[in-house]
């Protein structure tokens, strides 16, 4: 008969806007794509909407986004957190607003997150590095400023350490996008450059194949890689990469699953959830 339901009066009647939101610290990420799917499948299943926010690393952006969508009143939140709010995450706790942290630990907060573990997996994929013989191992990398960066640099520190190599810190391309090209172009113009490059997520990745290729440094030949993230492509590549890839779609769908339950008034005490990546 043509009739439209208006979601604000039901709304205001049952007191929940059937709206989620998301919000991603960087949708450039394929890892953060594919969560965002697994998040609104879900919801789309139980027949709740989700709104995607991107925050761009910026947590002055991520703040007006928790903000805005609270004023719109949606049912809960899942962030991929700057962990730079902590007074805004703290107010939503105290007032048990449902919200599941995604990918970045924020510590000392009561709150349900999703995590893999990106300590022992790079831990792992460096002392590869060195089961082949490689002993000039560089890690390139995205200002350490969250808690997927810098688990992993741990990581890389710590097998550098186990396998008896010593830690160069000139091996270590700290940098925004922008200005990977030229640290990179430091780190080949040292006169022991190395054999080996850990890429600390997909963008750094393509910064560093686009570098080696303008160099005509072959991947395999001249140099190996392995990159922390998840790649569209990598299945189809001859490139000789190694590619530590996390269950996205599992990750979000288990955050979609705990937000829901909240949502829902499910007691359940706030707890960690660590999912284990894989090497291909």
């Amino acid at each position: 008969m043509g009739y439209q339901p208006n979601y604000i009066a039901r709304s205001l009647k049952q007191k929940r806007t059937s709206m989620v939101g998301i919000i991603v610290a960087n949708i450039m990420h394929y890892f953060s794509t594919e969560v965002s799917r697994a998040i609104e499948d879900f919801f789309h299943h139980h027949d709740l909407h989700a709104i995607v926010c991107n925050a761009d690393d910026d947590p002055e952006k991520e703040k007006k986004y928790i903000e805005m969508l609270r004023a719109k009143q949606v049912d809960g939140l899942i962030i991929f957190p700057t962990g730079q709010n902590n007074e805004l995450y703290e107010s939503m706790m105290k007032q048990d607003y449902p919200v599941v942290f995604m990918d970045r630990k924020v510590q000392n907060l009561p709150v349900f997150s999703i995590v893999t573990d990106n300590r022992d997996s790079t831990y792992r994929a460096i002392l590869q590095f060195v089961k082949k013989g490689h002993k000039r191992i560089a890690f390139a990398v995205q200002p350490l400023k969250v808690s997927t960066r810098t688990e992993r640099f741990d990581g890389y520190q710590q097998a550098m350490r186990d396998a008896g190599l010593e830690f160069n810190p000139n091996y270590v391309v700290e940098s925004d996008i922008p200005g990977m090209g030229g640290k990179l172009e430091e780190l080949f113009s040292l006169k022991d450059r190395p054999t080996a490059i850990f890429a600390g997520n997909d963008r750094v990745f393509l910064e560093v194949v686009k570098f080696l290729k303008g160099k005509g440094l072959k991947i395999g030949k001249d140099i190996e890689l392995v990159v922390f993230d998840n790649i569209p492509f990598a299945q189809v590549v001859d490139t000789p990469v190694t590619f530590i890839v996390q269950p996205a779609t599992e990750m979000g769908t288990k955050a979609a699953e705990l937000l829901y339950e909240q949502i829902n008034k499910v007691d359940r005490e706030p707890e960690e959830f660590v999912f284990p990546s894989k090497l291909i």
